[in-house]
Protein backbone atom coordinates (compact mmCIF):
# COMPACT_ATOMS: atom_id res chain seq x y z
CA UNK A 1 0.00 0.00 0.00
CA UNK A 2 1.09 3.71 -1.00
CA UNK A 3 -0.39 4.74 2.32
CA UNK A 4 2.11 4.98 5.56
CA UNK A 5 2.87 1.94 7.79
CA UNK A 6 2.44 1.35 11.71
CA UNK A 7 3.83 -1.17 13.73
CA UNK A 8 1.35 -2.99 15.83
CA UNK A 9 2.32 -5.87 17.55
CA UNK A 10 4.52 -8.70 16.57
CA UNK A 11 3.64 -12.08 13.12
CA UNK A 12 3.79 -14.76 11.37
CA UNK A 13 0.97 -17.21 11.80
CA UNK A 14 -1.80 -14.73 11.76
CA UNK A 15 -2.22 -10.74 10.42
CA UNK A 16 -4.15 -7.94 10.61
CA UNK A 17 -4.63 -5.16 8.82
CA UNK A 18 -6.41 -1.92 10.11
CA UNK A 19 -6.47 0.86 7.29
CA UNK A 20 -7.35 4.42 8.06
CA UNK A 21 -7.84 5.86 4.60
CA UNK A 22 -8.12 9.67 5.17
CA UNK A 23 -5.32 9.47 7.26
CA UNK A 24 -3.57 7.48 5.13
CA UNK A 25 -1.72 4.96 8.03
CA UNK A 26 -2.30 1.71 8.03
CA UNK A 27 -1.89 -0.31 11.65
CA UNK A 28 -0.45 -3.99 11.15
CA UNK A 29 -0.88 -6.82 13.57
CA UNK A 30 0.73 -9.64 13.72
CA UNK A 31 0.32 -12.92 15.86
CA UNK A 32 3.35 -15.46 16.73
CA UNK A 33 2.95 -18.99 18.56
CA UNK A 34 5.12 -19.53 21.11
CA UNK A 35 6.40 -22.05 23.20
CA UNK A 36 3.61 -23.23 26.20
CA UNK A 37 6.03 -22.61 28.57
CA UNK A 38 6.45 -18.96 27.35
CA UNK A 39 5.62 -16.86 30.46
CA UNK A 40 2.70 -14.27 29.64
CA UNK A 41 -0.81 -14.00 30.83
CA UNK A 42 -1.95 -11.56 28.02
CA UNK A 43 -6.03 -10.80 27.30
CA UNK A 44 -7.38 -8.65 24.27
CA UNK A 45 -10.16 -6.99 25.72
CA UNK A 46 -11.50 -4.46 23.05
CA UNK A 47 -12.51 -1.35 24.70
CA UNK A 48 -15.50 -1.24 22.17
CA UNK A 49 -16.25 -5.02 23.45
CA UNK A 50 -16.29 -4.72 26.56
CA UNK A 51 -18.77 -3.46 28.84
CA UNK A 52 -19.31 0.19 29.82
CA UNK A 53 -21.10 2.60 31.65
CA UNK A 54 -25.01 2.91 30.09
CA UNK A 55 -25.05 6.83 30.34
CA UNK A 56 -21.66 7.12 28.78
CA UNK A 57 -22.99 4.81 25.95
CA UNK A 58 -26.24 6.64 25.35
CA UNK A 59 -24.84 9.76 25.31
CA UNK A 60 -22.11 8.66 22.14
CA UNK A 61 -24.61 7.39 20.45
CA UNK A 62 -26.75 10.42 20.68
CA UNK A 63 -23.50 12.38 20.03
CA UNK A 64 -23.02 10.07 16.74
CA UNK A 65 -26.88 10.60 16.23
CA UNK A 66 -25.93 14.48 15.75
CA UNK A 67 -22.72 13.57 13.51
CA UNK A 68 -24.78 12.00 10.47
CA UNK A 69 -26.98 15.26 10.15
CA UNK A 70 -26.55 16.85 6.67
CA UNK A 71 -25.63 20.64 8.28
CA UNK A 72 -23.14 19.06 10.89
CA UNK A 73 -19.51 20.19 9.76
CA UNK A 74 -16.66 17.76 8.25
CA UNK A 75 -14.03 19.47 10.26
CA UNK A 76 -16.01 18.72 13.47
CA UNK A 77 -16.91 14.53 12.30
CA UNK A 78 -13.22 14.10 11.69
CA UNK A 79 -12.28 15.57 15.16
CA UNK A 80 -14.48 13.52 16.82
CA UNK A 81 -13.21 9.89 15.11
CA UNK A 82 -9.53 10.83 14.85
CA UNK A 83 -10.26 11.85 18.97
CA UNK A 84 -11.53 8.37 19.43
CA UNK A 85 -9.10 6.22 17.49
CA UNK A 86 -6.33 8.26 18.74
CA UNK A 87 -8.17 6.88 22.30
CA UNK A 88 -8.23 3.39 21.20
CA UNK A 89 -4.00 3.59 20.37
CA UNK A 90 -3.30 5.24 23.59
CA UNK A 91 -5.44 2.58 25.77
CA UNK A 92 -3.64 -0.40 23.56
CA UNK A 93 -6.83 -1.26 22.05
CA UNK A 94 -7.83 -2.98 25.04
CA UNK A 95 -4.28 -5.17 24.82
CA UNK A 96 -2.78 -6.04 28.85
CA UNK A 97 0.01 -8.44 29.59
CA UNK A 98 -1.09 -9.88 32.93
CA UNK A 99 -5.24 -9.15 32.44
CA UNK A 100 -4.75 -5.78 34.22
CA UNK A 101 -2.45 -3.25 32.76
CA UNK A 102 -0.48 -3.19 29.53
CA UNK A 103 3.26 -2.85 30.01
CA UNK A 104 4.29 -2.87 26.16
CA UNK A 105 4.46 -5.52 23.51
CA UNK A 106 4.68 -8.05 22.46
CA UNK A 107 1.31 -9.19 24.79
CA UNK A 108 1.96 -12.92 25.59
CA UNK A 109 -1.18 -15.30 26.22
CA UNK A 110 -2.91 -18.40 25.74
CA UNK A 111 -5.25 -18.49 22.24
CA UNK A 112 -8.46 -18.39 23.44
CA UNK A 113 -7.76 -15.03 25.49
CA UNK A 114 -5.48 -13.13 22.81
CA UNK A 115 -7.85 -13.97 19.66
CA UNK A 116 -10.94 -13.24 21.62
CA UNK A 117 -12.21 -9.85 21.00
CA UNK A 118 -13.74 -8.78 24.13
CA UNK A 119 -15.61 -9.54 27.66
CA UNK A 120 -19.04 -8.46 27.15
CA UNK A 121 -20.09 -12.05 27.33
CA UNK A 122 -18.96 -12.08 31.05
CA UNK A 123 -20.54 -8.54 32.04
CA UNK A 124 -22.51 -8.65 35.06
CA UNK A 125 -26.32 -7.86 35.70
CA UNK A 126 -25.88 -4.78 37.76
CA UNK A 127 -29.46 -2.97 36.46
CA UNK A 128 -27.86 -1.74 33.65
CA UNK A 129 -25.43 0.52 35.47
CA UNK A 130 -23.22 -1.29 32.65
CA UNK A 131 -24.18 -2.74 29.69
CA UNK A 132 -22.42 -3.05 26.44
CA UNK A 133 -22.72 -0.97 23.66
CA UNK A 134 -24.95 -2.88 21.29
CA UNK A 135 -27.93 -4.04 24.25
CA UNK A 136 -30.97 -3.37 22.77
CA UNK A 137 -32.63 -2.50 26.13
CA UNK A 138 -30.40 0.68 25.54
CA UNK A 139 -30.59 3.13 23.41
CA UNK A 140 -26.85 2.27 22.31
CA UNK A 141 -24.46 2.22 18.92
CA UNK A 142 -26.05 0.65 16.18
CA UNK A 143 -23.76 -0.50 13.33
CA UNK A 144 -24.06 -2.22 10.47
CA UNK A 145 -20.68 -4.66 9.32
CA UNK A 146 -19.93 -5.56 5.57
CA UNK A 147 -17.34 -7.85 4.39
CA UNK A 148 -16.20 -9.31 1.45
CA UNK A 149 -13.02 -10.75 -0.03
CA UNK A 150 -11.36 -10.54 -3.26
CA UNK A 151 -8.28 -12.85 -4.81
CA UNK A 152 -4.73 -11.40 -3.29
CA UNK A 153 -3.79 -10.82 -6.95
CA UNK A 154 -6.58 -8.07 -7.33
CA UNK A 155 -5.71 -6.43 -4.29
CA UNK A 156 -3.43 -4.04 -5.15
CA UNK A 157 -5.37 -2.46 -8.04
CA UNK A 158 -8.79 -2.45 -5.68
CA UNK A 159 -6.96 -0.21 -2.99
CA UNK A 160 -5.55 2.08 -6.02
CA UNK A 161 -9.49 2.59 -6.47
CA UNK A 162 -9.95 3.05 -3.58
CA UNK A 163 -7.35 6.02 -2.80
CA UNK A 164 -8.52 7.74 -6.14
CA UNK A 165 -12.26 7.58 -4.27
CA UNK A 166 -10.47 8.70 -1.21
CA UNK A 167 -8.34 11.44 -2.74
CA UNK A 168 -11.42 13.46 -4.19
CA UNK A 169 -12.37 13.89 -0.58
CA UNK A 170 -10.45 12.32 2.30
CA UNK A 171 -12.79 13.42 5.30
CA UNK A 172 -15.90 11.35 3.72
CA UNK A 173 -13.86 8.39 5.50
CA UNK A 174 -14.43 9.83 9.21
CA UNK A 175 -18.16 9.65 8.72
CA UNK A 176 -18.57 6.98 5.93
CA UNK A 177 -16.85 4.42 7.83
CA UNK A 178 -15.94 3.74 11.40
CA UNK A 179 -13.59 6.13 12.66
CA UNK A 180 -12.30 4.59 15.50
CA UNK A 181 -11.26 1.11 13.47
CA UNK A 182 -11.28 1.97 9.97
CA UNK A 183 -11.01 -1.10 7.53
CA UNK A 184 -10.18 -4.02 8.54
CA UNK A 185 -7.71 -6.39 6.22
CA UNK A 186 -7.52 -10.09 7.13
CA UNK A 187 -5.37 -13.08 4.76
CA UNK A 188 -7.45 -15.97 3.50
CA UNK A 189 -6.19 -19.04 2.11
CA UNK A 190 -7.64 -20.71 -0.68
CA UNK A 191 -9.38 -23.51 -0.02
CA UNK A 192 -10.88 -26.87 -1.48
CA UNK A 193 -13.76 -27.04 0.45
CA UNK A 194 -16.80 -26.58 -1.79
CA UNK A 195 -17.53 -23.02 -0.94
CA UNK A 196 -14.03 -21.86 0.22
CA UNK A 197 -12.16 -19.48 -1.50
CA UNK A 198 -10.78 -20.69 -4.60
CA UNK A 199 -7.38 -18.90 -4.56
CA UNK A 200 -5.53 -16.85 -1.57
CA UNK A 201 -7.53 -13.79 -0.94
CA UNK A 202 -8.24 -10.46 1.04
CA UNK A 203 -11.59 -10.16 3.17
CA UNK A 204 -12.27 -6.70 4.13
CA UNK A 205 -14.57 -5.53 6.81
CA UNK A 206 -16.43 -2.36 6.37
CA UNK A 207 -18.48 -1.08 10.21
CA UNK A 208 -20.93 2.25 9.41
CA UNK A 209 -23.07 3.29 11.74
CA UNK A 210 -26.92 3.09 10.92
CA UNK A 211 -30.06 4.86 12.20
CA UNK A 212 -32.54 2.40 13.77
CA UNK A 213 -35.38 4.29 11.36
CA UNK A 214 -35.95 2.50 8.17
CA UNK A 215 -34.92 4.59 5.22
CA UNK A 216 -33.04 6.98 6.88
CA UNK A 217 -30.03 7.76 4.46
CA UNK A 218 -26.30 7.89 6.12
CA UNK A 219 -23.71 10.40 5.25
CA UNK A 220 -21.44 9.61 2.85
CA UNK A 221 -22.84 5.79 2.62
CA UNK A 222 -22.46 6.15 -1.06
CA UNK A 223 -18.44 5.97 -0.89
CA UNK A 224 -19.22 2.81 1.15
CA UNK A 225 -22.15 1.55 -1.61
CA UNK A 226 -19.55 2.23 -4.54
CA UNK A 227 -16.39 0.32 -2.62
CA UNK A 228 -18.55 -2.87 -2.36
CA UNK A 229 -20.15 -2.76 -6.12
CA UNK A 230 -16.99 -2.61 -6.86
CA UNK A 231 -15.50 -5.02 -5.05
CA UNK A 232 -17.86 -7.40 -5.59
CA UNK A 233 -18.60 -6.93 -9.41
CA UNK A 234 -15.32 -5.29 -10.60
CA UNK A 235 -12.48 -7.54 -8.88
CA UNK A 236 -14.41 -10.76 -8.39
CA UNK A 237 -15.36 -10.28 -4.48
CA UNK A 238 -16.97 -12.40 -2.36
CA UNK A 239 -19.52 -11.59 0.09
CA UNK A 240 -19.27 -12.75 3.71
CA UNK A 241 -21.85 -15.21 4.47
CA UNK A 242 -22.67 -13.64 7.70
CA UNK A 243 -21.90 -9.87 7.19
CA UNK A 244 -23.72 -8.33 4.30
CA UNK A 245 -26.75 -6.87 2.77
CA UNK A 246 -29.02 -8.25 0.67
CA UNK A 247 -27.49 -7.20 -2.82
CA UNK A 248 -24.13 -8.66 -1.79
CA UNK A 249 -25.61 -11.55 -2.40
CA UNK A 250 -26.95 -11.50 -5.66
CA UNK A 251 -25.76 -13.79 -8.25
CA UNK A 252 -22.55 -14.67 -5.65
CA UNK A 253 -22.99 -18.45 -5.91
CA UNK A 254 -21.81 -18.27 -9.46
CA UNK A 255 -18.70 -17.43 -8.58
CA UNK A 256 -17.99 -20.63 -6.50
CA UNK A 257 -16.87 -22.87 -9.07
CA UNK A 258 -17.70 -26.33 -7.30
CA UNK A 259 -20.88 -24.49 -6.00
CA UNK A 260 -23.07 -27.20 -8.22
CA UNK A 261 -21.15 -30.52 -6.04
CA UNK A 262 -22.49 -28.57 -2.88
CA UNK A 263 -25.57 -27.94 -3.75
CA UNK A 264 -25.44 -31.48 -5.04
CA UNK A 265 -24.23 -32.48 -1.49
CA UNK A 266 -26.80 -30.54 0.43
CA UNK A 267 -29.68 -32.17 -1.51
CA UNK A 268 -28.36 -35.60 -0.80
CA UNK A 269 -28.16 -35.00 2.72
CA UNK A 270 -31.22 -32.46 3.10
CA UNK A 271 -33.64 -33.93 0.39
CA UNK A 272 -36.71 -31.86 2.43
CA UNK A 273 -34.66 -29.16 2.86
CA UNK A 274 -35.41 -29.24 6.68
CA UNK A 275 -32.49 -26.80 7.04
CA UNK A 276 -33.08 -24.70 4.53
CA UNK A 277 -35.62 -21.33 4.34
CA UNK A 278 -36.45 -18.60 1.96
CA UNK A 279 -33.36 -17.08 2.34
CA UNK A 280 -30.87 -19.42 2.12
CA UNK A 281 -32.91 -20.82 -1.12
CA UNK A 282 -32.64 -17.08 -2.53
CA UNK A 283 -29.00 -16.84 -1.52
CA UNK A 284 -27.65 -20.09 -2.57
CA UNK A 285 -29.81 -19.28 -6.30
CA UNK A 286 -32.02 -22.39 -5.44
CA UNK A 287 -35.32 -20.25 -5.82
CA UNK A 288 -35.98 -16.50 -5.96
CA UNK A 289 -33.41 -13.34 -5.29
CA UNK A 290 -32.16 -11.48 -2.47
CA UNK A 291 -33.40 -8.53 -4.00
CA UNK A 292 -35.72 -6.53 -2.46
CA UNK A 293 -36.53 -3.76 -5.13
CA UNK A 294 -39.35 -1.14 -3.26
CA UNK A 295 -38.93 2.23 -1.98
CA UNK A 296 -36.04 3.16 -0.11
CA UNK A 297 -34.38 -0.31 -0.93
CA UNK A 298 -30.65 1.07 -1.57
CA UNK A 299 -30.52 2.83 1.61
CA UNK A 300 -30.84 -0.09 3.61
CA UNK A 301 -28.78 -2.42 0.71
CA UNK A 302 -31.85 -4.17 0.04
CA UNK A 303 -31.01 -3.51 -3.75
CA UNK A 304 -28.69 -2.15 -6.06
CA UNK A 305 -30.71 1.63 -6.98
CA UNK A 306 -31.80 1.65 -10.36
CA UNK A 307 -34.30 4.94 -9.73
CA UNK A 308 -34.59 8.08 -7.56
CA UNK A 309 -37.69 6.19 -5.54
CA UNK A 310 -35.00 3.32 -4.04
CA UNK A 311 -33.10 6.27 -2.55
CA UNK A 312 -34.46 9.16 -0.62
CA UNK A 313 -35.26 11.91 -3.12
CA UNK A 314 -37.27 13.84 -0.32
CA UNK A 315 -34.25 14.19 1.76
CA UNK A 316 -31.82 14.98 -1.15
CA UNK A 317 -30.48 11.29 -2.17
CA UNK A 318 -30.90 10.40 -5.82
CA UNK A 319 -29.36 7.34 -7.85
CA UNK A 320 -26.35 8.19 -9.71
CA UNK A 321 -23.16 6.64 -10.96
CA UNK A 322 -20.10 6.11 -8.75
CA UNK A 323 -17.51 8.42 -8.45
CA UNK A 324 -14.45 6.40 -9.69
CA UNK A 325 -16.51 2.86 -10.66
CA UNK A 326 -18.86 4.74 -13.19
CA UNK A 327 -20.52 0.98 -13.07
CA UNK A 328 -21.94 2.09 -9.77
CA UNK A 329 -25.32 3.17 -9.02
CA UNK A 330 -25.32 4.60 -5.58
CA UNK A 331 -27.16 7.12 -3.30
CA UNK A 332 -25.50 10.32 -3.73
CA UNK A 333 -26.63 13.33 -1.36
CA UNK A 334 -27.15 16.26 -4.19
CA UNK A 335 -26.74 19.80 -2.89
CA UNK A 336 -30.28 21.47 -3.93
Amino acid sequence: MADQVARWGTLHEFADLTWHPREGKVMYRQDDRVDVSTLGNGLSDLLIFRASPTEMLVAARAAEELMQLKDSNDTARCAAAQLQASTLEQQAYGFTNDGVSFTGYPVVGYQHRIQASGTCINSPEDGLLTSCAWDPRINGSFYYNSGFSIPLSQAPALVADMQRIRDLNPDMFCTGVDGRLGMVLRYVKASSAYLGKPEDSIDLDVIYCRSHTYGTPRLYADVVDEIEQMALNKYGGLPHWGKNRNFAFDGAITKYPKADKFLSVKGRYDPDGLFSSEWSDQVLGIDGTPNIVKKGCAIEGLCVCSDDSHCAPEQGYFCRSGKVYREARVCSFIKD
